[in-house]
């Protein structure tokens, strides 16, 4: 018999003893990655009295495959649309978070002797929360509707996109082993670019390739699809010098601007689950005992550090963007825990060399506690807040509700035509469009020097293979060259600050010449480059090529072109959704008042029921704009409208109301225990008709058994033994076995009447 190679060994056992240790923790209510952590650790080296894996590279190797899948459904989920959306506050509050647990593990790490880099790695570990915990806690507490709730999720979302950023820094610093403004100033630049090619291309490329080839793309297709783009991103960003989680969330951003993000989501969580299982499997294999004992004190000043670090300085954060007291002191005590992400970044240091080996199981331990205190933290918010209130100066609290009642007043949108405003409007366009356009050209230009001159120059020799180059690199940069010059030279907001005064025209048109020169300097360098000339005959070829491409209907037309197919690519998800959902169910907005999503569970007692009988905003004050069932949607539905289990409720109201009809869906049910289930069971019976029967002679019609008894007659059987599908109009004789299926008390009541 064939020996089974190691990898597979290996897999098999560490699948099995976490699929039953994760049982155990269902059972508990814990967490899953707990769970996780703790079967590593049973088949990792460290446990003497459990067998153990034999080849750790193996299980190293798809653990990074585990961190890919997590980092690209992470980008699925995520959307820098939804940035922009959210506004200022959560924005505020993620940074002030991520800094000031920053600024707590470095400090710890010095108290500690520990090296810089340590120090640098342990703040980044402590300044990422876990958004599966938090998400799984809030889910637990019944609190995702909370409107507190969706200000933390949305906070985490912010943290991941930058963790990624955090996680790129580290790296350059992990390489030149200290922090150099220069180098770092350097790094940014290069990740921003490679950031806003990457999500140009991507999405101007992707979505075409998903909508054209759609009907070939079936489930299976769209699976081998999305994760071939994941990991294809993944190699370009290896290649360039990123880490492959970095590419990986950016084909998961890029593909969640897709109207396929849906079914892409739904199709890569089973690969998720399975590769990011294994991964934190892989953590907990390394979870050494000993080390835990040797670095047991700064195992507690670590925890005691991320609690109260984001009890006090996570709840000032959230207050000092914007977030009322209470809202502020119940995000800050729930994201009071690190998780998956602090792994990544642990397992980043160890990969790099930088960190030391008791890092990664400190912060393991470290992890393990804190999510075990999540949901007292959670709990312990209210508590705290009450106490709080009373110790606080009144001049203080009077100041805080002011403050509150300031934030939450509702604004009215009013068109300002104001010099300001009009100046604000111009230039972001500008500068937007610059920065995309600009980018663009310099990618493109080198791809064509670096691929395409030489091949030009192989083909053609020196000189006339440089002009080849040289004119289509041009040709292909001329509809990114033409729209910094020349578009949004005549919008609205430019037209007012020119006719404005004299010195605001002024200012306007130098801000023009400098788009021009921009462009033109682009040109230049293109030609400078392939041109053995002078540099006179550079500017004046210059001049020429930019009055082409000015004047090239061609090439206006192809930029707006592909402009409109970019943007038509970017909003077309968002423009899919707002079909079913007009923008005033999102436009509600008040003081206490917000939107949560309710779902009806399957045996809920309002199923059939309408909202009139259900009297949800009359009892609760709470009101249903929307019903969702499965792909459709009903947008203000009135008292007629009737529910069915699987409907999710698009409800607005204060916390309280909400959270009331979320207990009565979980409360309300038609079947409260399985006895109940039992008694509505059906069965399939025979029923033997003598000659003194009743059935005698008649027919289905006659007896009319379906009305009568809520039974049905699914075959007739004579006296051959042949069973026979019952006709309406076949009379039944003696020695006819009917084949009856109907609830017990009902078949009961049917023996009885024959």
């Amino acid at each position: 018999m064939e020996a089974l190679p190691h990898l597979i060994n290996d897999l098999a056992y560490i699948l099995i003893i976490a699929g039953a240790v994760t049982i155990v923790f269902k059972r508990m209510r814990q967490p899953l990655v707990l769970g996780y952590i703790v079967a590593g650790f049973l088949a990792g080296p460290y446990m003497p009295y459990t067998p153990s894996i034999s080849d750790h590279n193996s299980i190293n190797d798809w653990s990074q495959i585990g961190v890919i899948f997590l980092m690209f459904t992470l980008g699925l989920e995520f959307s820098f649309k939804k940035i922009v959306k959210m506004g200022m506050r959560p924005v505020v509050a993620a940074l002030c978070v991520m800094v000031c647990m920053i600024s707590v593990g470095n400090t710890v790490g010095k108290l500690f002797g520990w090296s810089s880099m340590d120090c640098l790695f342990l703040g980044g570990m402590l300044a990422m929360s876990s958004t599966t915990i938090i998400y799984k806690a809030f889910d637990d507490l019944g609190l995702r509707s909370r409107r507190f709730a969706s200000g933390v999720l949305s906070v985490l979302i912010l943290e991941d996109i930058l963790g990624i950023l955090l996680m790129v820094m580290l790296s350059a610093m992990a390489v030149s082993n200290h922090l150099e403004g220069a180098q770092m100033v350097k790094s940014l630049v290069q990740l921003g670019f490679c950031l806003i090619l990457w999500f140009i291309v991507g999405i101007y490329v992707v979505p075409l390739i998903l909508r054209k080839y759609k009907e070939y793309i079936n489930t299976e297709t769209l699976l081998i699809v999305s994760v071939g783009l994941c990991f294809c991103m993944v190699l370009i960003a290896s290649y360039v010098g990123y880490s492959p989680a970095f590419g990986a969330f950016m084909m998961g951003s890029i593909l969640a601007e897709t109207v396929e993000a849906e079914r892409i989501e739904h199709t890569v969580s089973s690969l998720k689950d399975l590769f990011g299982a294994i991964f934190f499997v892989s953590v907990g294999m390394l979870v050494n005992p000993s080390v835990l004992l040797e670095y047991w004190l700064p195992i507690f000043v670590i925890t005691l550090a991320v609690i109260l670090g984001q009890a006090t300085l996570g709840s000032l954060s959230y207050l000092v963007a914007g977030n009322p007291l209470r809202e502020a002191m119940q995000s800050g005590f729930s994201m009071a825990q690190i998780g998956e992400f602090a792994f990544i970044i642990a397992a980043l240091g160890q990969s790099l060399g930088v960190t030391s080996g008791y890092l990664y199981p400190v912060v393991v331990a470290v992890s393990i506690i804190t999510t075990f205190f999540t949901p007292y933290m959670i709990k312990a918010a209210d508590p705290a807040y009450n106490r709080f209130q009373r110790i606080i100066p009144e001049r203080v609290n009077n100041a805080l509700e002011k403050r509150d009642a300031l934030i939450s007043r509702p604004q009215r949108s009013k068109v300002s035509h104001t010099l300001g405003s009009a100046w604000k409007t111009f230039l972001r366009n500008v500068v937007l469009q610059t920065v995309i356009y600009l980018t663009l050209s310099i990618a493109i230009i080198g791809i064509s020097f670096s691929s395409l001159l030489p091949l030009c120059r192989h083909i053609f020799s020196q000189w006339p293979g440089s002009v080849v180059c040289a004119i289509i690199t041009l040709l292909v940069v001329s509809p990114c060259v033409r729209p910094i010059v020349m578009q949004r030279n005549h919008s609205a907001a430019g037209m007012f600050i020119r006719r404005y005064n004299y010195l605001q025209g002024l200012l306007y048109w130098l801000i023009l010449i400098a788009k021009l020169c921009v462009g033109s300097m682009i040109v230049y360098y293109v030609i400078h480059h392939v041109c053995p000339l002078t540099w006179p005959w550079h500017l004046a070829a210059t001049a020429l090529v930019m009055y082409m491409m000015i004047r090239s209907r061609w090439v206006k037309f192809l930029s707006i072109r592909l402009q409109r197919t970019f943007l038509y690519n970017l909003r077309n998800r968002e423009l899919q959704r707002d079909r079913r959902n007009p923008s005033y169910v999102r436009k509600l907005r008040g003081r206490d008042l917000h939107i949560a999503s309710l779902s009806l569970p399957a045996n809920t007692a309002w199923s059939g029921r309408t909202l009139a009988q259900l009297h949800i905003g009359r009892t609760d004050n709470v009101h249903v704009v929307a019903v969702i069932r499965g792909s459709q949607r009903i947008n203000i539905p009135g008292g007629s409208s009737k529910l069915f289990p699987g409907d999710v409720l698009e409800v607005v109201g204060d916390d309280e109301g909400i959270e009331r009809v979320r207990q009565r869906t979980v409360l309300e049910t038609a079947l409260p225990d399985n006895a109940a289930q039992h008694a509505h069971r059906l069965s399939l019976i025979k029923l033997s008709i003598s000659e003194s029967s009743p059935l005698c002679g008649k027919t289905l019609v006659d007896i009319d058994i379906r009305n009568l008894y809520h039974c049905m007659v699914v075959g007739i059987e004579d006296r051959k033994g042949n069973v026979n599908v019952p006709q309406a109009q076949r009379q039944f004789v003696s020695g006819d076995i009917l084949w009856v299926v109907g609830e017990d008390a009902d078949l009961s009541m049917l023996k009885m009447g024959i």
